[in-house]
Parts: structure tokens; C-alpha cells; sequence
């Protein structure tokens, strides 16, 4: 085997890794519906303060893993800051706001489907900004993860359908946000930062910009009560910082394009466990709509003969 053969099978373990990666980091997303649904039902904890605590407690874990361990880590270069500070205030904290809030006004599903159009809004940048190939097959991989999540949400069932224009505009509003988030992570990577100080400057921006509108009694409350706390720190340490982490260091070697699309695996799973836990509706229209997704992830992740770009 020549260096050009061993060079193009470690690109490929590399990507294979990444996508794995990628994979990985929204399966784990995909159980914050049972986190958020549980300590709202059992706890009866507010909306916005599940987000500050989810994002405050991976934040901190890693501030205090990287300050006692390697704080040289922690370190940004100058030029960087602005980055940073956008990922933080933008692709954290307004994008986990306006989410709330379409989901307050619109209903979960059409706002989870407006969320999931942020591969339109990622691929689009890749392509203007970055020179990712728009190929044929990320066209129709896109196409059929955007049409899977529509059919998961269940925009089919009028009756539930709220048709707010408010609620619509922070919808596709939580999209923007959706693929700022991605795009910003992909920015940092593209600065040679791992996944973890992204995260831990990123979420903590975003866990700042969430403290004001938290109560100190409530504070009070989830550090004193241990089951509450227990759920919490999972919350925060499992979906979010495992998560986060997993699909961040999946953009070393993925483009944000084709990350977006194998996101699109997340409401497919986060279904099924409502299915499963919860005892949610789970319609034929549903698991139509997941295996156009699971078929636009394979399909954006078969091999060929070009390289993805943009890794």
C-alpha cells in the first residue's frame, strides 16, 4: 500500500470518526426532552431556568477540569475573542431563547420542524462563505431531512398546527439561532480550539446572560434539594456537555453542512424515547418522516470518490 493509499484511508477513518462523532452528540441531545419534561412535571422547574442550569453546570465542569488540570488551555488568542463572544451571546443565548419562546407560542412540533431548518441556513453559508460543494447528493440528503422533520413534528395535523406569526418568526428565529450555533462551532474548530473550550466560553456567555432573569430562591432551592440537584447535574454533564462536546469535536473532520443534515437524526430519536417513556403518539406519518431522515444520513455519509470539502 502506497502513502497515497494510506493518506486517503486515514482521511476516511478520519471522517468516518467524525460522522460517528456527529452522530453521537445529537443522540445524546435527543434525551433532553425527557430531562426538560421531568423537571418541569416533577420539579416543577421553569423553563428558562432548565436552559441556565443545563449550560451553567457543563460550563463550569469544564472551567474547573481545564483550571486545575491544563490552564493553559484556556487560553484565546486576542483576534478570537469576538468569535467567542458571538458563540456565547449568539449561538447559545438567543438561539436557546427564542426557541422557548416559539415553542410557547407555536407548540412544540411546528417549532422543533422551524428549528430544523438549519441545515437550509448552514449549507447556505458552507456554500457563499466557505466553498463547500453544494453536490446533488447534499441536495437531496438536505431535501429529505427537512421533509422527515416535518413529518416527525407533525406539521401534517392541522388541528395542532397554532398559526402564530409571532411564534413562526421565533421559530425559523430558533433555526438562524440553530445554525449559528453550528457554524460558530465550526468557526472555533477552524481555529485549531478544541471542543471543550468552546463550550466553556461559549456556554458560560450564555449561562451570564441567563443569571439575571433566574431567582435566588429557586437557585436556592435546586443546590438544596438532592434530587433535584442530581437531575440537574446530569442534565447538564450527559446531553449537554457530553453532547456538546461529541458534535463539536465531530466538526474537525465534518463539514458544518453535512453535520447539520446527520443532526437531523436527534427529533427522530428524541420520538421514539417520548414514544417509549412517556407513552407520546408515535403515527405511521412519524416513522415515515424518520426513515427519510435516517436515508438522508446515509446517504450523506456514503462514500465517494470527491472529498466533502470544508473539513
Amino acid at each position: 500500500m502506497d502513502r497515497v493509499q494510506l493518506r486517503r484511508m486515514s482521511a476516511a477513518l478520519a471522517r468516518f470518526r467524525g460522522y460517528g462523532l456527529i452522530l453521537t452528540g445529537a443522540s445524546l441531545w435527543a434525551t433532553l426532552g425527557l430531562f426538560y419534561k421531568g423537571l418541569m412535571a416533577d420539579f416543577n422547574l421553569a423553563p428558562l431556568a432548565i436552559i441556565f442550569w443545563r449550560i451553567f453546570v457543563a460550563a463550569a465542569s469544564l472551567w474547573v477540569w481545564l483550571g486545575i488540570g491544563r490552564p493553559e488551555a484556556l487560553r484565546i488568542a486576542r483576534r478570537d475573542w469576538l468569535l467567542f463572544l458571538g458563540y456565547g451571546l449568539l449561538g447559545v443565548a438567543a438561539f436557546y431563547a427564542v426557541y422557548i419562546y416559539a415553542i410557547a407560542r407555536a407548540g412544540v412540533g411546528v417549532a422543533a420542524v422551524l428549528m430544523y431548518t438549519a441545515p437550509v441556513w448552514v449549507t447556505t453559508v458552507g456554500v457563499l462563505f466557505w466553498r463547500e460543494p453544494l453536490t446533488a447528493r447534499k441536495g437531496v440528503a438536505l431535501t429529505l431531512a427537512v421533509a422527515g422533520c416535518a413529518l416527525v413534528g407533525r406539521v401534517y395535523d392541522l388541528a395542532d398546527v397554532h398559526f402564530d406569526w409571532l411564534g413562526l418568526l421565533a421559530g425559523l428565529g430558533a433555526g438562524v439561532g440553530y445554525g449559528l450555533y453550528i457554524l460558530f462551532s465550526r468557526a472555533v474548530s477552524r481555529r485549531g480550539y478544541g471542543p471543550e473550550l468552546a463550550i466553556a466560553y461559549g456556554y458560560g456567555l450564555g449561562a451570564l446572560c441567563f443569571l439575571p432573569w433566574q431567582s435566588p430562591t429557586e437557585l436556592a432551592r435546586v443546590v438544596t434539594t438532592p434530587a433535584l440537584l442530581f437531575w440537574v447535574l446530569a442534565l447538564g454533564l450527559v446531553p449537554t456537555l457530553l453532547g456538546g462536546a461529541a458534535f463539536n469535536a465531530g466538526l474537525h473532520t465534518v463539514s458544518a453542512s453535512n453535520a447539520s443534515i446527520v443532526a437531523t437524526v436527534e427529533p427522530v430519536i428524541a420520538a421514539v424515547l417520548g414514544w417509549a417513556v412517556w407513552n407520546e403518539r408515535l403515527e405511521v406519518w412519524q416513522v415515515l418522516g424518520g426513515g427519510l431522515i435516517v436515508v438522508g444520513v446515509v446517504l450523506i455519509q456514503w462514500p465517494s470518490g470527491r472529498h466533502e470539502g470544508g473539513s
